[in-house]
C-alpha cells in the first residue's frame, strides 16, 4: 500500500494542470501553489490585493481541512509576490488565519510572473501525524 495519498476538495480551485491540490506523505501534507481563484467560478476573486491574499489563505485552509488537519498545523509557507511592497499586507491577512504561536516558518520572494498573471501565490507544508 502506498504511503502517498492525493488530497482534493471542491472547496479549493481545481488543479490547472497535471498536479494534485495536495499530497499526504506520511505525517506531512504538501499543498500546491494556490492563487486567488474562487473555487466555484475559477475566476480571480478581485483586483483588491487584500481580498486576493484572503482568498489564497481560504483555498489553503480548505485543502488543509479536507486532509483532516487544521491550519494551525502549518509548518511552512512560501509566498510569491509580483510586488514585494505588498509584504506587509500579507502579514496583516496572515494574522487573521494564524492567531496562536508557533507561527509557521515562511519565505517571501518577488517574482516576475505568476499563473493567470495574479499578484500572489502561496504553497504550504502541514504536519499532521494523526
Amino acid at each position: 500500500m502506498s504511503k502517498i495519498k492525493s488530497i482534493s476538495t471542491i472547496n479549493a480551485p481545481a488543479a490547472l494542470g497535471p498536479y494534485s491540490q495536495a499530497i499526504r506523505a506520511g505525517g506531512f501534507i504538501y499543498i500546491s501553489g494556490q492563487i486567488p481563484l474562487v473555487p466555484e467560478t475559477m475566476e480571480i476573486v478581485s483586483s483588491d490585493f487584500n481580498k486576493q491574499v484572503t482568498q489564497v489563505f481560504n483555498n489553503l485552509k480548505a485543502i488543509i481541512e479536507e486532509s483532516g488537519a487544521s491550519i494551525s498545523n502549518t509548518v511552512k509557507i512560501n509566498v510569491y509576490l509580483k510586488d514585494l511592497s505588498n509584504f506587509q499586507k500579507v502579514n496583516s491577512v496572515m494574522e487573521e488565519f494564524f492567531i496562536e504561536k508557533p507561527f509557521p516558518a515562511r519565505a517571501a520572494v518577488e517574482v516576475s510572473r505568476l499563473p493567470k498573471d495574479v499578484d500572489i501565490e502561496m504553497d504550504a507544508v502541514v504536519f499532521d501525524d494523526d
